[in-house]
């Protein structure tokens, strides 16, 4: 496909048919079927939102002030890290408008709204941000922070505040913004923002930027003075020095794949906003990386200021920040690939850009071995729980990272990658990866471990099992272990000691994080049939979402649960069920930006109806439910940040 091709697909007239019913808004389907018994599925999530809106406001109450920053005396910006902590105050509330998407209550919004100015406020004040985006870091960490404005401007797109600030943001990195060389067509730095290319690790030239605890991953660069453990730079201020000034020169400048993560903040701007540079702009820096993959077995995660592979590493396709060698591997070249391919498919429909997204996840099952829990690498903690359970001495894990001694550092594969990229494109060779994954592991792919890490994912393997009809008991463990996870993190703001008003000396900027009691996974999973958001900056992909027709808000309805059992190529199934005593009206959406087209509707075991559109109406009398069996397009239509009343 062409680039003129490609970027004719972005015209208005991309729509994907024409939608047929009252208002633009599809067939009314009502609920004739009355509830003999309420499924206990549909109790546990009532009983879910319900706590939880509870739960929220608990921790508002406890470590926000009253224009929504955080509690908190003590300073960022200072010292050796100066760049670093940007990410952790807004993580608390990353997923709060989320809730409020799924149906949350009201104040939700608000108060998500009120914490995000409030820190930004706050961060600005102690001069990290400028014109309101931060001033420049790695795109790992500034991906997290930016999910809660991600997730506002989904809630909430009619906001014209957000719509002016993801178009400011996301201009820093188009062509004619500070980061972006069009000629070389690359970012210039690893820490980049709204002050341009930060290079280096600090704001000081050169230093050996790293703490003790960051000594289990190793260090960065290979071949750097026969320096070759964290002991050999401990005793010699000197050697540190010269090693940080050759981190600089080789990984503080020039492109490195994480970067794709910034495709998020074009992307939103052309979803509000429906100007086509930003989506000119996605594909083409998408397209760079699948150029500098071109003719190799692997994707490289560096580029030099020249757009060349390898131009500060001695050619090494390997050890760019976030790379394949240092600290994490997969993990961020993964997340990055996922995020940048499928941002690139969503807003030019053209699906070819996925294959960079496959890329790294064949190659490490390529060299698959099988392992026993001891032999796990580092980032394998999560995998406790699930490889505690084995009854096999092994199963397969993969490399996460490259150096000049090869693959190395084998765990689990992340089971969030594979599942997301599956999600997104629905592909049978995309399962089929799955299912190998799947005939490799000696760990229960049934079951459900409460555990709960700060990306609030990890449960993707049992709910896989369930939408395959192997796993029916998923969505009540599910929902049980949802509601621990926020007992057990009200408990801990309860009980917790820290004056949240000390200094940094005292006070962990992780500790907000650690007691978040919003937890969205499950309902994602079960009510839209998606798999939890990328955490270093994905874009929400909701399969099927709801509006309130009768309040004209996003999310389910008082008293009404949803539940996803199957989305197959062909069909999607979605059980809705009012428990109330009083009748509810709602809109079914088809995608997170009503890009997917229903063709045609079939309720219960009755007739098909056609629909031609993103959205079916749907009214449920009192404790009534009904099954609606969706044939539909994957990104038929052109995709849009909008409310169906504005659509309409």
């Amino acid at each position: 496909m062409t680039r003129e091709q490609v970027f004719s697909m972005l015209s208005p007239e991309r729509t994907g048919g024409t939608h047929t019913g009252e208002g633009d808004h599809g067939p009314l389907l009502t609920a004739t079927r009355s509830l003999t018994g309420v499924p206990r599925w549909a109790e546990l999530e009532r009983q879910l939102f319900a706590v939880q809106n509870k739960a929220w406001r608990l921790f508002a109450d406890r470590y926000t002030e009253g224009d929504g920053r955080l509690v908190f005396r003590g300073t960022l910006g200072e010292g050796l890290d100066g760049r670093d902590g940007v990410d952790d105050f807004y993580e608390p509330f990353f997923n709060w408008p989320t809730l409020y998407l799924l149906g949350g209550s009201e104040e939700l919004l608000s108060a998500a709204r009120r914490h995000w100015r409030g820190v930004s406020t706050q961060l600005t004040e102690m001069g990290m941000l400028s014109d309101g985006l931060e001033r420049g870091y790695d795109w790992f960490h500034q991906g997290e922070g930016l999910l809660l404005f991600y997730g506002l401007c989904l809630a909430d797109p009619d906001d014209a505040e957000l719509r002016e600030l993801a178009c400011r943001f996301a201009d820093f990195y188009l062509p004619g913004g500070p980061n972006y060389d069009s000629a070389n067509r690359v970012l210039r730095a690893p820490h980049n923002g709204s002050a341009g290319p930060r290079f280096g690790f600090s704001d000081e030239e050169a230093y050996f930027p790293w703490s003790e605890a960051l000594r289990p991953y190793g260090l960065p660069l290979d071949g750097v003075d026969d320096v070759r453990s964290f002991d050999d730079l401990s005793g010699s201020p000197e050697r540190a020095r010269a090693y940080g000034r050759a981190m600089w020169d080789r990984m503080g400048r020039g492109d490195t794949i994480v970067n794709l993560a910034a495709t998020g903040l074009a992307t939103h701007a052309f979803l509000l906003s429906g100007e086509r540079r930003y989506a000119d702009w996605v594909a083409e820096y998408v397209g760079v990386w699948q150029e500098r993959l071109a003719g190799r077995d692997v994707v490289p995660d560096n580029a030099g200021l020249n757009g060349v592979v390898g131009e500060y590493l001695d050619g090494r396709w390997y050890g760019g920040h976030y790379g394949w060698s240092w600290p994490h591997g997969l993990s961020p070249v993964g997340s990055a690939t996922v995020i940048g391919a499928a941002n690139a498919t969503l807003l030019t429909g053209d699906r070819g850009f996925l294959d960079l997204a496959r890329n790294p996840l064949d190659v490490v099952l390529s060299r698959a071995e099988e392992r026993g829990p001891d032999g796990r690498g580092t980032l394998g903690e999560r995998w406790d729980p699930h490889l505690r359970t084995m009854t096999a001495e092994r199963t397969l894990m993969v490399p996460q990272r490259h150096n000049d001694s090869g693959w190395f550092d084998f765990t689990v594969m992340p089971g969030q990658l594979p599942l997301s990229l599956w999600h997104f494109s629905r592909d049978e060779a995309d399962r089929e990866r799955i299912e190998r994954l799947r005939a490799g592991s000696r760990w229960d792919w049934t079951a459900v471990h409460t555990q709960r890490i700060k990306d609030e994912a990890g449960h993707e393997e049992p709910w896989y099992e369930f939408l395959h009809g192997r796993n029916p008991r998923y969505p009540e463990l599910m929902l049980h272990s949802a509601l621990a996870s926020c007992a057990e993190r009200v408990e801990a703001i309860e009980s917790d000691t820290v004056d949240p008003a000390v200094g940094p000396d005292a006070l962990d900027i992780h500790h907000w994080q650690h007691l978040n009691p919003v937890v969205t996974e499950a309902l994602l999973q079960l009510t839209t049939g998606s798999p939890q958001v990328l955490y270093n900056g994905g874009v929400l992909h909701l399969h099927v979402r709801y509006h309130d027709a009768d309040t004209r808000r996003p999310g389910l309805p008082p008293d009404v649960a949803a539940l996803v059992s199957d989305i197959r190529p062909d069909h999607t199934v979605v059980e809705l069920v009012n428990l109330g005593a009083s009748a509810r009206s709602l809109l079914v959406q088809t995608g997170s930006f009503a890009e997917h087209h229903i063709a045609a509707v079939r309720v219960d075991d009755g007739p098909e109806q056609p629909v031609g559109g993103p959205y079916c109406r749907v009214g449920l009398p009192a404790h009534s439910a009904i099954r609606l069996t969706l044939t539909m397009t994957l990104r038929a239509g052109r995709a849009a940040c909008a409310s169906p009343w504005e659509r309409a």
